[in-house]
């Protein structure tokens, strides 16, 4: 006879087994903890535990037969379809930082915008712009200084369809 329904160990509500985990090493092949509970564990101890586990994917991301998977399908025909398709979908939400980025292509190539080193180290490098409403107003920093900038701030833009993550100035 075949069980067709449980109880959750955890909320204390019978319901049926498909709402249940399958787990083999249980006597009735399924977890003694409904989906529904399941899932508020795991994404508890995920945002309990985030560094350990942004750690984790970085490290796991890394690991050179996913850099080389990576690369191989990046080349690939359906790869660049992809990423073609993202950086069209990127632009289509960010429109002011587009027009910025163009304002500024367009200012060093007639000579309005004079390219500059690296305001911190001196290396060859890029515009950054602190607030996309103001698109000629760039500080010039090199990759590794962008970078870092971008990981502690989060520029100002007017995108109206922007990201939360960049709709306000992060202190850092």
């Amino acid at each position: 006879m075949r069980v067709k329904e449980k109880t959750c160990f955890k909320c204390h509500v019978t319901k049926p087994i498909t709402e249940f985990y399958v787990h083999p090493a249980m006597g009735d092949q399924r977890l003694n903890k409904c989906k529904e509970c399941t899932r508020k564990d795991v994404q508890a101890n995920y945002r309990a535990n985030i560094e350990r586990y942004k750690e984790y994917e970085r490290r796991r991301a890394n690991l050179p037969h996913r850099v080389a998977a990576r690369n191989a399908y990046a080349r690939s025909e359906a790869g660049r379809i992809a990423g073609n398709r993202a950086k069209r979908h990127y632009l289509d939400r960010n429109p002011i930082k587009h027009a910025a980025r163009i304002a500024v292509g367009n200012a060093i190539r007639n000579g309005r915008l004079l390219r500059e080193p690296c305001e911190v180290c001196g290396a060859k490098a890029q515009a950054h712009h602190d607030d996309y409403g103001r698109p000629l107003d760039v500080r010039w920093l090199c990759a590794a200084h962008h970078a870092e900038w971008h990981r502690h701030n989060t520029p100002i833009c007017p995108d109206a369809q922007d990201t939360p993550r960049h709709s306000q100035r992060i202190a850092g």
